[in-house]
């Protein structure tokens, strides 16, 4: 018989590397420390509602103790609504918290940037202890604050004072929704918060505006007034659109 055919030696597979775990940056407190905290009372400032179409623009300002601080601080955007709920009701027991609000009347009257700065400053100033540094999320910090202050691009995604501010900023802006749904049933405003969803957009094809509306911003004032073409200087749909985007 014929010597049976020699088997060809398999060739090993090379052992593939495990897949290194995504590591998402979490806010930390550097920021706070350039500043000199926590010898120097360093607050976290960020809004919520610049871009709906209906409500206040509502600001906070808060000085964590960080020594005492809950876990899981991040930009709100990043949390669920419960969990946001109930880290707010941990730094209510541990840091020091000021809101600021900028009315509706008051975004149509000074349009929405000026009254975001506004918020903010009202939130500053609310706080129990005037601090030495206000840290603003974003590119520009707000005039006439009590205190010197610093813009960080991005900054609820990486100082921890600026992250408690924006989950403070978040839920007592949704409150105050709740209740103006409450007020004004129909609109939804409880599920949206006001933002131009397409259910928002619907309700006031039907309801037209209410009291509550920003008339400012071209959707609200093409309800109001439709054959305006010009004269007035008003928020384009290219900039709500893009806040909208945002979550802003």
């Amino acid at each position: 018989m014929p010597p049976a055919p020699k088997k060809k030696p398999q060739k090993l597979k090379p052992k593939q590397k495990p897949k290194a775990k995504l590591v998402v940056p979490m806010p930390d407190y550097a920021i706070e420390t350039e500043e000199g905290a926590p010898a120097r009372l360093v607050c976290g400032v960020d809004e919520a509602g610049r871009g709906p179409l209906a409500g206040p623009v509502v600001a906070a300002a808060v000085i964590i103790d960080i020594s005492n601080c809950p876990q899981g601080l991040n930009d709100s955007k990043k949390l669920d609504a419960a969990r946001r709920e109930a880290l707010l009701a941990e730094l209510e027991t541990c840091a020091e918290i000021g809101i600021g609000i900028a009315s509706v009347e008051e975004i149509d009257e000074i349009n929405i940037l000026h009254a975001t700065m506004l918020a903010m400053t009202r939130a500053v100033a609310s706080l129990p202890r005037a601090p030495h540094v206000a840290l603003i999320d974003g590119n520009r910090c707000p005039p006439g604050l009590v205190c010197s202050s610093r813009a960080v691009i991005g900054g609820d995604g990486l100082a921890l004072s600026i992250a408690a501010a924006s989950i403070a900023a978040k839920v007592t802006r949704d409150r105050m929704m709740a209740a103006l749904a409450e007020a004004h049933p129909g609109y939804g405003f409880e599920n949206h918060m006001g933002y131009g969803t397409p259910a928002h957009l619907d309700a006031l094809s039907r309801l037209g505006a209410s009291p509550v509306h920003r008339r400012s911003f071209a959707p609200i004032r093409k309800i109001l007034s439709p054959d305006l073409v010009e004269g007035l200087d008003l928020v384009s749909d290219e900039s709500v659109n893009l806040l909208i985007q945002k979550n802003y």
